[in-house]
This record gives structure tokens, sequence and C-alpha cells, in this order.
């Protein structure tokens, strides 16, 4: 992948945001709620729990179907950083041998039911936030942090970092263009040249972080940044929030899954 798709592949997420699917009209504050319950619920689960956990993808491929969004990005973005999730758990079936189950013959230890737990749970939360993002957006996200009462310091710092993570990689695009230009075969691909670029990458970003803070204190930057579109909690927000809750609180706290297994031995049987 070359440095412009990717530039591009990371903006794609808040490309997404501007749908006008049912998902994406929906209160941002709203959201945000429903997705922390998510997470909270999600990895509330004890360890050797894996069952359990699989109803929980319906939130997931529900938010997926309505708001339209790519169910092939959202799975390469959770598969790039998955190696995260592989290495807290890979060791967890040489830690803990005990045998806990034994299915169609095969001994399934303990620690390969906390290792795959970690799996399914790095996935709920992982793909829960980035369709929180791709149906809100991620100033849409922190102006509802704000709303919710979040401090004005540290949501701004979040509103700086998405906004300017793009401008630096503009700036970065800009030096390897012009790398590339004045490179023949392999000439200015030696480990100096790249020392050279980041040392000129790091004087424009002071350079400009001094001229952009200069700009808005000027326009009367006080340390918070309002949000021009206005947001009203409706009945179908307040709808949506208490199916979220209702769903996870019915997974969460009652059998389900085993009650489902059970009705399919009886009809098998």
């Amino acid at each position: 992948m070359t440095f412009d798709s990717l530039y591009f592949d990371i903006g794609r997420l808040d490309r997404l945001s501007y749908g006008d699917t049912f998902v994406h009209r929906l209160d941002p504050r709203v959201k945000v709620i429903a997705t922390v319950l998510f997470l909270f619920t999600v990895i509330s689960f004890p360890k050797y729990e894996v069952v359990a956990l699989v109803p929980f993808f319906l939130f997931p491929a529900l938010l997926m179907t309505i708001g339209e969004i790519p169910v092939l990005f959202i799975l390469r973005k959770v598969l790039l950083v998955s190696p995260f999730a592989i290495l807290i758990g890979v060791f967890n079936p040489l830690l803990d041998t005990r045998i806990v189950a034994v299915i169609s013959g095969v001994p399934v230890s303990a620690g390969f039911l906390s290792f795959l737990s970690i799996l399914l749970k790095f996935t709920l939360t992982v793909s829960a936030a980035l369709l929180l993002i791709a149906t809100t957006s991620f100033p849409g996200v922190c102006h509802a942090i704000r709303r919710l009462g979040f401090p004005a310091i540290f949501v701004t710092q979040l509103l700086f970092l998405y906004r300017y993570l793009f401008v630096l990689m503009e700036e970065a695009m800009r030096i390897i263009r012009a790398r590339d230009m004045r490179s023949f075969g392999t000439c200015g691909t030696e480990m100096k040249v790249f020392a050279r670029l980041i040392g000129t990458l790091l004087f424009r970003t002071v350079d400009r972080a001094e001229r952009i803070y200069c700009a808005m204190l000027s326009r009367g930057f006080r340390g918070d940044i309002p949000s021009l579109k206005k947001y009203h909690i409706a009945a179908i927000d307040l709808a949506y929030l208490a199916t979220t809750i209702a769903f996870l609180a019915v997974f969460r706290f009652f059998q389900v899954t085993e009650g489902i297994g059970r009705i399919a031995q009886e009809l098998f049987r």
C-alpha cells in the first residue's frame, strides 16, 4: 500500500460518516452512550466465557447493515490491529493447560478458552468503536462527549489530534513526493536520507503549529471549540438507546445461548 492510498484509507472512516441513514441521523450523544454501554457489557464477561459473547455480534452486524457500512472495510481495520490482541493472549494455552471441556474427542484447555475470549472481546469492542466513528465522525463524537460533560481541554486535544493527523500526513506526502522526483533507482533510500526527511517534517510541523496557534488566538480561541451543528435528543433517539439497553441486559444477565442450545438438543434428538 502506497503512502497516498494509506492517507485516503484513513480518511474513509470520516467520509462514511456523511451518510444519510437511520443510524447517521441519531443524536451523537445517544450513540456514544450506547457504544460505551456495549463496550462495558462485553468486557464484563469472565475470561473463560466464549459462547455467551457470540450473540453480541448482532450489534455491529445491525449497525453495518442499517448504516450501510462496508463489512470488508471494518474487517480490514480490525485485522490491522489484531496482532496486539494476539500477543496478549497467545501464551494463555501454554500457561493454563487445565482441561475444561472435550469437544468431539478433542480436549480444550482453559488457556485456549481465555485466548479465544480475548479475541472475541477485541473484535467486538474495536468494531463497535469503528462503527461509532463511521456513523458519527470523530469530530461528532468529540462534540458529543463535550456535551456529556467531559473537560473542554481533553476534547480540544482529541479534535486537534485527529484534525492535524491529516495535515501532518499531507506534509509527509509532499516531502516523499519531492524525494521520489529527485531519486533514481535505489538512490535516496538510504537511512540517512530518511533521517533528514523526518527532521524536515519535524521543523515544518513546529513552524505550522506556531502559525496555526497564532491564527487561532487572533480569532478569539479560548480553549474550547464549539460545534455549529446543534443536536436535539428526540423520541427515536431514546427508543434506540432503550432498545440497546434491553438487548445488552437480556444477553448479559440471562443464559440465552444455553437455552437455545437445550432447545436445539431437544429438536435433534
